[in-house]
């Protein structure tokens, strides 16, 4: 049975049991003449409760659990003289898993049974082609100890799954059960159900937190591991940025860092100004029937997907900033250049900061605006020295979004800025950022363990410092902002 049939199972059962559990409830109430403790419906949530969160945990739980004891009996039956020459003992339980799924995918289509199954050996010529038509292509040949790894990873995976369906839907009848005997009118349903929707509440918390932690756990440890096989001074101060995959590599990050904050800083020379002034415009200036055209009009730049962007910057204004621009002044060949990835980047994000600065501005009280009227001031000084800074802080705010958004942006900058990993000043050259070799280190079939994969967890892990040092100096600037109008 399949998790999302198991789910379903469960949803019913919650829901059969919150309508009989509110059924039982009114029925008690009406034999006994006592008054129910708490509404109805408060009753049947306990049964669907019950029902529902312990055996959904108890899935969850086991989801986790099964593949790694499997994996941990089944990974040492491979010896070591089963694993190819400079390869990885992952990448043959990856074969493993492979072959598991073929295996059943040939079950179902009825090609062989359980008993041809387990009398068949790697070394039979059908097992190539039996595992070709259900669409497993094996590039080498498999040793018999991974083929009897793989029936035995597949055996275990399906007894346990058939163990889960049982004890997960077992387990929501029972507690279902035993919550609609429990109830009676003098039971207090209410808390129960308020203490259920608290702990669900504080497990969405925790798993915000965990889910945190482990991102940076997984870039700490992966980074270790990097630092261990390369030098971490040529990492960090190494201008030479050449990936080998054969040895020899040179990984330094600073021409990624450069290209990185330089793509990023037209884009924000760019998005900064023009969604200033449509902010001002909107929030000061236009009337209703403007606003209500022009702003939900500039907010669909938001929803345009970056391949579009990234499109629009290959074909049509990479093109011309090469032929009408760095051409006749001699100071570039190449369509794809960090003025072109900026400037498409930077349209982007005015939304982001337009819609956000909008917003604030907004919010800023009007006696502020009236007390500066009052004074003499006009609507354009009213704005400069009054509304301005007073939401000065929320525009940084919306600054440092739209900042982070350009930082971690692919696409534009692969199809606009190129691939070149580069020092230069001039912005008609070809550059790239670090976001763009993450995903190139981690593409292709590449041993795991190589410091040419493992170099995407430094440079993943330097930029989440980086960030954190901006949002930091963000929050320090507009702390200090904040307290001259408070």
């Amino acid at each position: 049975m399949s998790v999302g049939i198991i789910i379903l199972v469960v949803a019913v059962f919650a829901a059969l049991g919150y309508v009989i559990g509110q059924r039982r409830a009114l029925s008690l109430s009406a034999s006994t003449g006592k008054k129910l403790h708490s509404l109805p419906g408060y009753y049947g949530q306990t049964v669907a409760l019950f029902a529902a969160i312990p055996s959904l945990v108890v899935l969850v739980a086991w989801l986790f659990v099964q593949p790694a004891i499997i994996e941990s009996r089944v990974s040492g039956m491979i010896p070591d003289s089963a694993i190819p020459d400079g390869g990885a003992r992952s990448l043959v339980m990856a074969d493993v898993r492979r072959i598991a799924d073929g295996l059943d995918a040939v079950l179902a289509r009825g090609q062989l049974d359980e008993g041809q199954l387990s009398a068949m050996r790697a070394d039979q010529t059908n097992v190539r082609s039996l595992l070709a038509d259900v669409g497993v292509a094996l590039g080498s040949e498999v040793p018999n100890e991974v083929f009897e790894a793989a029936k035995v990873y597949r055996l275990g995976s399906a007894t346990g799954n058939a163990a889960m369906a049982v004890l997960v839907l077992a387990l929501s009848a029972g507690l279902a059960l035993w919550s609609y005997r429990r109830i009676a009118p003098d039971l207090r349903a209410r808390a129960i159900s308020e203490s259920f929707v608290k702990s669900l509440l504080i497990a969405a918390s925790t798993v915000a937190i965990l889910t945190t932690i482990g991102i940076v756990a997984s870039l700490v440890f992966e980074t270790y591991s990097f630092f261990k096989i390369y030098p971490a001074s040529e990492f960090f101060f190494s201008t030479v940025w050449n990936p080998q995959f054969r040895g020899g590599s040179e990984l330094g990050i600073l021409p990624l860092l450069w290209g990185t904050f330089y793509i990023s800083m037209v884009a924000l020379i760019v998005a900064v100004p023009l969604g200033l002034m449509i902010a001002i415009y909107l929030a000061e200036y236009a009337g209703p029937t403007a606003r209500s055209v022009v702003k939900p009009a500039i907010e669909v730049l938001a929803g345009i997907p970056t391949i579009v962007y990234g499109l629009f910057a290959l074909v049509t204004l990479g093109p011309f900033l090469r032929d009408w621009v760095a051409q006749p002044l001699g100071v570039g060949t190449s369509s794809s250049s960090v003025l072109t990835a900026g400037i498409v980047m930077g349209i982007m994000i005015i939304p982001f900061v337009s819609s956000l600065s909008d917003d604030i501005i907004n919010a800023v009280p009007q006696a502020l605006r009236d007390g500066a009227y009052a004074l003499g001031a006009t609507k354009s000084e009213t704005i400069k020295q009054v509304v301005l800074p007073a939401a000065l802080p929320g525009i940084v705010g919306a600054i440092l979004l739209a900042a982070s958004r350009a930082i971690g942006e692919t696409m534009i900058v692969v199809l606009g800025a190129g691939a070149s990993a580069k020092l230069s000043l001039n912005p008609f050259e070809a550059m790239t950022t670090v976001t763009v070799k993450i995903v190139s280190q981690l593409t292709g079939d590449t041993e795991f363990a190589s410091p040419e994969t493992l170099v995407a967890f430094a440079l993943g892990l330097t930029l989440f410092v980086l960030t954190l040092g901006l949002n930091v100096l963000a929050l320090y600037i507009v702390r200090k902002y904040r307290e001259q109008y408070e």
